[in-house]
């Protein structure tokens, strides 16, 4: 069978690596964010666990069931494709010592479906996306464990996290199990969980009425509250408008009563926001000095973060976490633009001026993880990336990366005729913010330029 290797070295022991390829988080952080993997069981590693996904082979949805095998603890462990795409599959994971160093060699035995007919192809249609996958593999590690590190003199908390079934609170939430914290989340009835998620970590609540229905919000150490209606997920009726401001204000306001009252708070309350608090800009620079705008989004920012009075006023550390465009093709923005820009139309829209402050998916939620996890961290923290583009920049970057022309502008009016106001607010108007109280709290950017970012996170990296 056609054998892949691929080696890399990490500066953590190998109980360090052990332990973070054992979290329950593990198996979602190392899941490429191009490939639309989705997780359903992720198996420990014990002898006979098995860890099953659904992953997209051209159009079509397969699952792939996986068990472990041969797992000696802090040696190695294998697992072989019992059911999925591919003729055969079994994957050997070995750690060796290499002085305060560790080596993860990692061997994979295949065969492609009919391999006969379609084995020749593999170095064309396998290699290339196994080289992209692994290499992406290496860097979460890396830089999980760099972030870990940072705190692991630290206690590990007890976490309760609302909108946990979003982008950001997937990865969130998988991270800080990654990070050996103890991680609940907080849902309402009608909350479809994903499969992989640990169904007794549940807090229910009725978010517009405070009505705890399940469970207790007594004896967190942080709540990290992130849920809101999508602000782009459909043109903005007012019945839309209301549900983006009420699905926030509401159940931040009833939150931050109920846990001003219990008899153990909450440390920390880190609350969702955006950049959308500073309004239309245009290029002026922004930092968490800088005076709220005076439109929608602006409003329902303000509202937002006013909401969680209460809470602040009880001696609760209170955290905003005004985040900018969360560059990921699982959601948000970048998934909206793919498309177009795969078939070269990813030009200027609306002529490309207006500025746009942007993050990586990572550096959110690192920089979540970082506030939380310092205990001087308080008021409006900007999560962006130093390094905001505007428009133009960011067509043009895109086009680089998936190397397709990006000069096919989109005039405003299209905008605003397809997506309404939503569509002015969120495409042609923007901020240049800089996360400065951010940087000087001492966090450290994983991706500083917009490039390695989306290289990184489309699989499009420069193999050496």
């Amino acid at each position: 069978m056609p054998l892949f290797t691929h080696k890399a070295k990490f500066d953590a022991s190998v109980e360090e690596i052990w332990n973070w390829y054992n979290s329950p988080g593990a198996f979602r952080r190392i899941m490429p964010e191009w490939e639309g993997i989705d997780p359903i069981q992720a198996g420990k590693l014990e002898d006979g666990e098995e860890t099953i996904f659904k992953v997209s082979i051209g159009p079509i949805k397969r699952t792939w069931l996986a068990r472990h095998h041969s797992v000696d603890h802090g040696v190695g462990f294998s697992d072989r494709m019992i059911k999925g795409p591919f003729g055969a599959w079994n994957h050997q994971h070995t750690f060796e010592n290499d002085g305060d160093f560790t080596i993860v060699n990692d061997n994979v035995e295949y065969k492609l479906p009919f391999h006969i007919f379609t084995g020749w192809s593999a170095p064309f249609s396998v290699k290339p996306r196994m080289v992209q996958m692994f290499r992406y593999r290496t860097d979460i590690v890396i830089n999980d464990l760099k972030q870990i590190k940072k705190t692991s003199h630290l206690p590990r908390q007890r976490v309760l996290v609302s909108g946990s079934t979003g982008m950001i609170g997937l990865q969130l939430c998988a991270f800080l199990e990654a990070a050996g914290h103890e991680v609940h989340r907080l849902v309402r009835p009608s909350t479809k969980l994903p499969k992989d998620v640990n169904k007794e970590n549940i807090v229910t609540w009725n978010d517009l009425t405070g009505e705890v229905i399940d469970g207790s919000l007594e004896n967190f150490d942080s709540i990290i509250h992130l849920a809101g209606a999508g602000i782009g997920d459909k043109r903005w009726s007012k019945k839309r408008k209301k549900l983006i401001k009420d699905s926030r204000v509401i159940p931040t306001t009833n939150l931050s009563n109920i846990i001003a009252k219990l008899d153990s708070p909450p440390q920390a309350l880190l609350c969702g926001s955006a950049v959308g608090f500073y309004g239309n800009r245009g290029t002026e620079v922004l930092d968490e000095n800088s005076e709220s705008g005076d439109d929608i989004l602006a409003s329902i920012c303000r509202e937002w973060e006013e909401s969680t009075k209460a809470a602040s006023d009880s001696g609760i550390r209170v955290v905003f976490l005004r985040t900018g465009i969360v560059v990921s093709p699982l959601g948000g923005a970048l998934a909206k633009l793919l498309l177009p820009a795969k078939f070269g139309a990813g030009g200027p829209v609306g002529g490309g001026k207006q500025m746009q402050s942007w993050i990586s998916l990572d550096d959110e939620i690192y920089a979540i993880h970082h506030l939380m996890m310092n205990e001087s961290s308080e008021g409006p923290y900007n999560l962006t990336a130093p390094t905001p583009v505007n428009q133009k920049t960011f067509a043009k970057t895109l086009g680089k990366v998936l190397r397709r022309p990006a000069f096919a502008p989109l005039p405003g009016f299209m905008i605003k005729l397809m997506f309404g106001e939503m569509g002015k607010k969120l495409v042609l108007e923007g901020q240049d913010v800089r996360p400065n109280r951010l940087l000087e709290s001492g966090f450290d950017f994983t991706f500083n330029d917009l490039e390695s970012c989306l290289r990184n996170c489309l699989g499009r990296a420069t193999v050496s």
